[in-house]
């Protein structure tokens, strides 16, 4: 069976990574420059879509974790709450060069884990019961070394920022269509060509964005695997794990839409596909194997 370089893996994700969050922003700049064009507004348009856009960012970046905590009702535990995952974690935290996160439990039979967070300094991973209850502590090492790899890579600020963005664009789009039925929209001074080419971007650009935001985290998970096995020096921890979360028969009792991209397993167990947020776990245990 043919090996994978660990190396190689992590600079083709980091690149196509970068490739897809471009895209996103192109998108976000497109759905400003059409809404300050059809309605004529000019650098007032401009302004308040570079606002728009700060907001979200800023309250990604400086609240995104508690929204996400809270959303996920994980609750924080200390290190003689459970000495075992925090031994895991500290020796993790210490082979990537990285501080301690705080660590987050929730009440799950569902063996699953996320890391967020804005850098590594204010960084959290949440654990669920199941994890603990079924994993041995390789596998438990693996999954673990996989959300240090996303605080240490910087993936946690990477996919609220992105969070943000999609959000933003979504945003947007309704505010140009509830403009262009409540303003007449046949009466634009730009034309009825740009306002049907805005009409139908404003459609098809969030289902764009939410594509992308998919693609990116799919991308963010093979690159996560990818620094797990070099950390642990064993891909077949997570592996296993991995095998593991996939014969759990049940989905998350307390799943959310809006954060199931930051999980290293699918929540709701969809198939892979278009609208699945994480890449399909027998290509990731595949893959893992060959290095």
């Amino acid at each position: 069976m043919e090996k994978v370089n660990i190396f190689d893996a992590i600079e083709q994700n980091k690149r196509n990574s970068l490739l897809l969050i471009f895209l996103v922003v192109f998108i976000f700049l497109a759905l400003v420059w059409i809404i300050s064009e059809v309605f004529d507004y000019g650098m007032c348009g401009y302004f308040l879509g570079f606002v728009l856009l700060i907001f979200y960012l800023l309250t990604a970046y400086y609240a995104g974790d508690k929204v996400i905590l809270a959303l996920n009702r994980a609750k924080e535990i200390r290190h003689e709450d459970n000495p075992y995952i925090y031994n895991v974690v500290e020796g993790l935290a210490l082979a990537a060069g990285i501080p301690v996160p705080k660590v987050y439990l929730i009440d799950d039979p569902f063996p699953n884990a996320f890391a967020t967070g804005r850098d590594p300094q204010h960084a959290a991973i949440a654990v669920t019961s199941g994890l603990l209850k079924t994993m041995n502590r390789e596998e438990l090492a693996g999954v673990l070394a996989h959300e240090i790899s996303h605080i240490a890579n910087y993936d946690i600020r990477f996919m609220m920022l992105t969070v943000a963005l999609v959000g933003a664009i979504g945003l947007l789009s309704e505010i140009f269509v509830r403009a262009f039925v409540w303003g007449g929209g046949g009466e634009r001074k730009k034309g009825g060509g740009l306002v049907l080419i805005g009409l139908l971007f404003m459609i098809i650009a969030p289902i764009a964005a939410f594509f992308v935001r998919m693609a990116i985290s799919r991308q963010r998970e093979y690159l996560a695997d990818a620094n797990a096995a070099k950390l642990t020096r064993y891909p077949e921890g997570l592996a296993s794990a991995l095998e593991k979360i996939k014969q759990y028969p049940y989905k998350m009792q307390n799943a959310n839409q809006t954060t199931a991209s930051l999980y290293i397993a699918d929540p709701f167990k969809e198939a892979a596909g278009l609208f699945a947020s994480h890449p399909p776990i027998d290509d990731r245990i595949n893959r893992l194997r060959k290095m």
